[in-house]
C-alpha cells in the first residue's frame, strides 16, 4: 500500500481520536464497535486504519506495521519507546496512575516499617520504578484482568492501576493512596515510515497539532 496505515484500539482511544482525524479530512467507513473487519478503510483512499488490542499499538508501529498509531502513555513506559517518535501529546483518554489499598489497610504505616508489599498491577514497570524511587520493598505480582480483585481476595496488599473517575475503587471498597502519574494518549510514528511517506504524514501530524493546540 502506497499510503498509510492508523493503529487504534477500541473503545475510548478510537472514540477520541476520531475528531482529530477529521481534522486531517479522515473518517473511518465503519465503525469497530459493531464491525467485525479489523482493517478499515476511510474516507481517504491513501489512508487506513488497523483496530489492534491497546498494548500492541507500539509494536505495529516500531515494526513498521503500522505507519502512525495512538497510544496511551501507560503503555508505551511499559513497551519502551524504542524506535518510536512521539510527536504529541493528544490529550486525549485522560486518567491517573494510582497505587490503591483496601479501606481500612495501613498503608503508611507498612511502608514506614519496611513490611516487604505484595503489589499488584500489569505496570509492572511503572510499579517497581514507582516503589524503588521512594525504598519501599515490593513484591510485584503481574495481571492481566481486574486488578481490583487481588486485594479482596488476598492475593495482594495494594494495586497499581489506572484511575479515571475512581467509582470502580470504590464499588469495590478500595481507596486511592498514591498518585504516580497523569496518563493521556499519545501520537506514535514509525522513524523510517515518517522519512519515506512524509508527504502523507506530516500534513496529518499538523492536522492533529491544531486541534489538540486550540
Amino acid at each position: 500500500m502506497n499510503g498509510i496505515t492508523i493503529a487504534l484500539s477500541k473503545g475510548r482511544i478510537f472514540e477520541e481520536t476520531l475528531p482529530l482525524l477529521a481534522a486531517a479530512g479522515i473518517e473511518p467507513l465503519e465503525n469497530p464497535e459493531t464491525s467485525r473487519k479489523l482493517i478499515i478503510p476511510t474516507t481517504r483512499d491513501d489512508v487506513r486504519v488497523v483496530i489492534v488490542r491497546a498494548t500492541d499499538a507500539p509494536t505495529y508501529v516500531q515494526y513498521g506495521a503500522a505507519d502512525i498509531g495512538v497510544a496511551g502513555k501507560d503503555v508505551l513506559l511499559e513497551h519502551g519507546g524504542d524506535g518510536l517518535y512521539q510527536p504529541l501529546d493528544l490529550r486525549i483518554a485522560k486518567c491517573r496512575m494510582m497505587v490503591a489499598i483496601p479501606a481500612g489497610f495501613d498503608y503508611e504505616n507498612a511502608v514506614r516499617q519496611g513490611a516487604r508489599l505484595k503489589v499488584a498491577t500489569k505496570y509492572i514497570n511503572i510499579a517497581r520504578e514507582h516503589f524503588a524511587a521512594k525504598g519501599v520493598h515490593v513484591d510485584l505480582i503481574k495481571l492481566y484482568g481486574s486488578m481490583e480483585l487481588a486485594p479482596l481476595a488476598g492475593l495482594a496488599d495494594a494495586i497499581v492501576d489506572l484511575v479515571s473517575t475512581g467509582s470502580t475503587l470504590k464499588a469495590n471498597n478500595l481507596v486511592a493512596v498514591e498518585h504516580i502519574m497523569d496518563i493521556s494518549s499519545r501520537l506514535i510514528v514509525n522513524q523510517a515510515a515518517l522519512k519515506l511517506k512524509r508527504e502523507i504524514i506530516v500534513p496529518i501530524l499538523d492536522a492533529f497539532a491544531s486541534v489538540v493546540g486550540s
